[in-house]
């Protein structure tokens, strides 16, 4: 099992945290079918994968940690037509099922099978097909539906909240199959780029994926962007009023994969942050109050919290990232890790309200496992996985003089990757020669030392 090394000033704990991630990862929430197939569960709680946290705890961390595994999930959450194709399983939260992508592009980057590229192409565009035909709104060039992480009424303001329906699927309020979120299309923005470069890795056509992601981030641009504000807001009312709550996960998925640099750091810093983190949506609808947090409104979420520290990480706000990197290491720390979610104030386990009642905060959470294992990965050591070779971007906060992770496999390779804070400029080494690309070739094999220094940050 990969082992994480750190040393500074109050970072002891990590190891630990990381240990215990692992385990929730890779033994409490690894399980098999029927026929005996290995897939990753969405929790203690939640017995199958679903295509939303199946695509996420790829990304994260299952396609590094495990990618066999990996690949067994995402394959699980598809389906065969009478035809004989091979789609994204159909079931009754469509809005968003194209995030299954960013799951398949994470396989294929660090795992390098092109069988499985090329279904996951397949898949790709016949799936996006359909989305396109039954969900885009043309008037607005935005893709309709609910948020990334706000499947719950709680999340949303009125409309499309009513009152008067009794339920706490967001569906079920009419409202809500035509409101356009930030999060969603931010992710069909990268889906279409996703498919381009697919397209182009097996010689076919990209220029129409192309032309359609930068369309669809033109159309964010011009709709969901508030210049009062100076950030994007949450959701886009089909009568063109732009709500501009803070969306945490729409925010972090737009700096990673729609703004420029400078507006993507200013959307992050000012995100806000509730003493224990990020919080899904702020600020509070007015049918909630501190005792009654909603559930997809103000609760932190660490799935939530660990994409938007990651996403801080990749556009320099070193501080931004270690404050959401610190939030984790506190909820995680409390003796309650990896829960579903925490009271955004006290840090306490809690489900939130929705509907009149009080909801369970569900323990060994996948995803918040596979999170706070993003901002490892991906934040302090900075892995970056493209077609040719393995990147590094780290920029490790200053409370940090190395950090390091022994056993990562890597393709056809095992790397223990060291990462030192210290230097003018960054470097990287492969056992002991430098990388003058930084890059790690994807044909490599073997055991093999890769260290990266960083500029302080």
């Amino acid at each position: 099992m990969t082992r994480l090394a750190v040393s500074g000033r109050g970072v002891d704990h990590l190891p630990e945290l990381y240990t215990a991630a692992l385990h929730n990862l890779l033994d409490l929430n690894t399980v098999t079918d029927a026929a005996g197939e290995p897939f990753f569960r969405a929790g203690a709680h939640y017995p199958d994968p679903w295509i939303r946290d199946a695509a996420l705890n790829c990304w994260f961390a299952g396609s590094l940690l495990a990618p066999d595994v990996a690949r067994a999930t995402l394959v699980k959450v598809t389906e065969t037509r009478v035809d004989g194709t091979q789609v994204i399983q159909s079931d009754d939260q469509w809005w968003d099922q194209i995030v299954w992508l960013l799951g398949a592009w994470s396989q294929y980057l660090l795992a390098g099978d092109d069988v499985f590229l090329l279904t996951a192409f397949d898949v790709g565009w016949r799936s996006m097909q359909s989305l396109h035909a039954a969900h885009f709104d043309s008037r607005f060039g935005l893709f309709r539906g609910g948020a990334l992480m706000q499947d719950g009424i709680s999340g949303y303001p009125r409309p499309p909240y009513q009152p008067d329906i009794d339920s706490s699927f967001v569906l079920d309020f009419p409202a809500a199959h035509d409101v356009m979120c930030l999060s969603t299309n931010a992710i069909y923005g990268r889906a279409y780029r996703i498919l381009a470069a697919m397209a182009r890795l097996l010689g076919r056509a990209a220029g129409a994926f192309e032309r359609s992601g930068d369309d669809l981030v033109a159309a964010i641009d011009a709709h969901l962007w508030s210049p009062a504000e100076r950030r994007y807001g949450y959701l886009l009312h089909p009568d063109g009023r732009l709500d501009v709550h803070h969306e945490a996960a729409g925010d972090a998925l737009a700096a990673l994969f729609v703004a420029d640099p400078a507006r993507a750091r200013r959307l992050l810093a000012t995100t806000h942050r509730e003493p224990s983190g990020v919080v899904n949506v702020w600020p509070p609808f007015d049918r909630f109050d501190d005792d009654h947090p909603g559930r997809h409104n103000v609760l932190c979420w660490p799935m939530v919290m660990g994409l938007h520290a990651y996403a801080a990480s990749r556009v320099d706000l070193i501080d931004c990232f270690d404050a959401g990197l610190r939030d984790l290491e506190r909820l995680f720390g409390s003796g309650d890790p990896f829960r579903e979610a925490y009271h955004p104030r006290t840090g306490a386990v809690d489900g939130g309200w929705q509907r009149g009642r009080h909801w369970d905060s569900e323990r060994h959470q996948t995803w918040s496992a596979a999170a706070f294992l993003l901002d490892v990965h991906g934040g302090l050591l900075g892995l970056t996985p493209s077609p040719q070779g393995l990147a590094f971007a780290a920029r490790i906060p200053n409370r940090f003089d190395t950090v390091a992770a022994y056993g990562l496999t890597y393709r056809g390779a095992t790397l223990d990757v060291v990462v030192h804070r210290s230097g003018p400029a960054h470097r990287v080494r492969l056992d002991g020669a430098p990388l003058p690309a930084r890059l790690v070739p994807a044909d490599l094999t073997g055991q093999h030392l890769v260290e990266v220094w960083t500029p302080a940050a």
